[in-house]
């Protein structure tokens, strides 16, 4: 079992950081990607966080494990392999690695979840970790979770398997859930019933119900013509500007 330095060790090579060009200490966003692997739209997102005075980094899952795009979607995407709550891990090395770095202030993050990594986000939020099985990574705390300033979810998964379904959250934090009003992988009302459960545990949380698909942010699914996804450019534009804006209040 990796600790929280060799997990980053494997992840910082792949990672992408990207943000002002300067080495002041900024509010950084981390950013997990959806079970397809990483996709040309979480640049968009980090070119608004980067106007908005805010630092990226994109965290690859797949290539420090030898996967590629298509494993990803045949193996993670069926739910065969790598669970929310085994990926939970990337997220809180990422935390622990990115806090090191000088040009990050590290008292404002935000976590930033696609799909699979809302997924992963929110197994995370109610883990106690107390034991290195939570989130398959040694030297797990919830001291690691105090410097997020808030969750950003875009259509997280929360089918089968799916802990924030049935758990409370144990880390409140500001939440924002973008619902995808024709998502395939799961209706609106399971949506809003796992934010509603996010609610009760002491969680501010807003959620806006976008008129479109799963992952209707994302260029590469309309090549997919058996796929349900369709990216539609205006849900995407507003989804960003409503990312920039929950970035803006969580530096304040």
């Amino acid at each position: 079992m990796d600790t929280l330095e060799q997990r980053w060790a494997r992840l910082e090579p792949h990672a992408a950081f990207i943000g002002p060009d300067d080495d002041a200490p900024r509010p950084t966003v981390l950013m997990f990607h959806g079970c397809g692997g990483v996709q040309p739209h979480l640049q968009e997102y980090a070119a608004a966080a980067a106007l908005a005075g805010w630092r990226s980094v994109i965290v690859d899952s797949y290539a420090p494990r030898g996967w590629s795009r298509a494993y990803g979607l045949s193996f993670v995407c069926s739910g065969l392999r790598f669970w929310g709550f085994e990926r939970a891990g990337d997220v809180l090395a990422t935390i622990d690695g990115v806090s090191r770095r000088p040009d990050v202030d590290a008292s404002r993050l935000v976590l930033a979840g696609w799909s699979h990594g809302g997924w992963a986000i929110m197994d995370l939020m109610t883990m106690a970790l107390e034991r290195p099985e939570e989130a398959r990574i040694a030297g797990a705390s919830p001291a690691l979770l105090d410097p997020v300033r808030g969750l950003f979810l875009l259509y997280p998964y929360l089918g089968m398997g799916t802990r924030s379904r049935h758990r409370d959250w144990r880390y409140p934090r500001p939440t924002y859930g973008v619902i995808a009003s024709r998502d395939h992988l799961g209706s609106p009302a399971l949506h809003l019933s796992a934010y509603d459960r996010a609610r009760r545990s002491g969680c501010e949380v807003e959620t806006w119900v976008a008129e479109g698909t799963h992952a209707f942010d994302q260029p590469q699914e309309m090549l997919l013509s058996i796929s349900p996804m369709r990216r539609d450019p205006a849900l995407t534009r507003e989804a960003i500007r409503r990312f920039s804006g929950f970035l803006a209040a969580r530096a304040a």
